[in-house]
């Protein structure tokens, strides 16, 4: 007898569009810091999440690439390894749930999942970005081509 685990779930959804909905939930999730879902789609989206970020808080440049395979954009996997990661007092339990009130066409249960500890929205000290330098002011003048070499023997 096989135990039902979250990946499990279907979802009433084939594959490919399972995949698509943890995909783009996950990456709501990471942009806005909390999202309000159903239950069942809580259920697989908080492993989903959990695994995400612990590689992130870990770092490295394999990791990053993964998630951003993983993830529906790539903003938001720089988000979650230049924000949030650094942020995170902790190694795992990232996410916690909260009961939302029952949607009001079919009563479905809501749950809001959301980051642990609060994220800020600055850039951690270490990942502030230089400033750059201005870039040389190029002159005005232009220098002589073949073009206008040739042009200017034969005007002569």
């Amino acid at each position: 007898m096989s135990t039902a685990r979250s990946i499990d779930r279907k979802l009433s959804r084939k594959t490919d569009q399972r995949r698509v909905l943890i995909r783009t939930l996950a990456s709501q999730l990471i942009e806005h810091g909390q999202i309000t879902t159903s239950a069942p789609k809580s259920k697989v989206l908080k492993p989903y999440v959990e695994k995400l970020t612990s590689s992130a808080v870990k770092g490295g440049l394999a990791r990053r690439r993964r998630a951003i395979s993983q993830l529906d954009t790539v903003y938001s996997a720089n988000r979650l390894f230049d924000l949030i990661a650094p942020q995170m007092k902790r190694t795992s339990g990232f996410l916690t749930t909260s009961r939302a009130p029952e949607r009001s066409g079919d009563f479905t249960p809501m749950v809001t999942l959301k980051f642990v500890d609060e994220i800020s929205e600055e850039l951690p000290k270490a990942a502030k970005p230089k400033k750059a330098k201005p870039a040389p002011v190029k002159s005005a003048a232009k220098k002589p081509t073949a073009k206008t070499k040739k042009s200017a023997k034969e005007s002569k």
